[in-house]
């Protein structure tokens, strides 16, 4: 078993998890609203998804995904809207420990702010439910694309793969990202689709070996429903992971 690193207190990060904010204590095989107080004192809520085999203990590979503009206002319910979240409260069996956070309607998930507040929550979730930090997946949707770019550019040494879906990232943020192993899907009717090839583009011609771009023909910017209905990307998932654990302390928060 892999132990996650709390270093809370040296890098001046205080995590308040608080129960009573919880709707529902997380129990395996379920998926519950919970909350999650950041350093700033935010109130940041969310959606937990434990596997049916988790047991404490048990390293686990954990999926952190980025609802939509569209699921921001609104009850947390919204979050299960499209995506993971919504094929867990369909009854789909993952074996992950799923992490949906909601993002205030005022903000992005690209912001400085939600950045931190992002990094915070998944620290916190790792060193709570034992995660393996060498299988961390980050996925999100159009806004939620944007902000996986954005959370992967930043801490590329802690993802093992990373799905953007009709996001938007930054073509500077190339070279950060050219070892990462990426899965990026786009329609190829959407006004965003561009903006995908040229992301792609740019991180081959940086060198990576492992990036993978679908476009899919004749979809707007709907991509998401296709994408994460695919089989072969959980197979793909599977078989993605860090080849050791960082070499320093694995927060992301700093």
């Amino acid at each position: 078993m892999r132990t996650f690193v709390v270093l809370a207190a040296a890098i001046g990060v205080t995590f308040l998890h608080s129960p009573s904010a919880r709707s529902a204590e997380p129990e395996a095989g379920k998926q519950v609203e919970q909350s999650f107080k950041s350093s700033d004192s935010a109130e940041v809520p969310y959606l937990l998804y434990l596997p049916e085999n988790y047991k404490p203990g048990t390293a686990l590979p954990v999926m952190l995904f980025l609802h939509g503009r569209g699921e921001s206002e609104g009850p947390l319910s919204l979050v299960a809207k499209w995506g993971p979240p919504l094929l867990v409260a369909e009854g789909k069996k993952f074996p992950y420990i799923l992490l949906s956070p909601q993002c205030p309607k005022e903000d992005s998930w690209s912001s400085d702010t939600q950045q931190l507040r992002l990094s915070e929550l998944l620290d916190s979730i790792v060193e709570e439910f034992g995660g393996d930090i060498t299988r961390i997946y980050l996925t999100g949707l159009s806004m939620g694309g944007s902000g996986s770019w954005r959370m992967a550019a930043d801490h590329p040494e802690h993802f093992a793969a990373v799905v953007p879906i009709c996001g938007r990232g930054q073509t500077a943020d190339a070279d950060k990202l050219k070892s990462l192993s990426i899965w990026v899907f786009c329609g190829d009717q959407d006004g965003v689709f561009k903006a995908n090839e040229e992301m792609v583009q740019a991180i081959q011609q940086a060198g990576s070996q492992t990036i993978r771009f679908t476009s899919l023909e004749h979809f707007g910017h709907n991509s998401w429903s296709a994408a994460y209905a695919s089989p072969d990307l959980y197979q793909w998932l599977d078989h993605q992971s860090l080849d050791e654990e960082p070499k320093y302390p694995a927060k992301l928060a700093k």
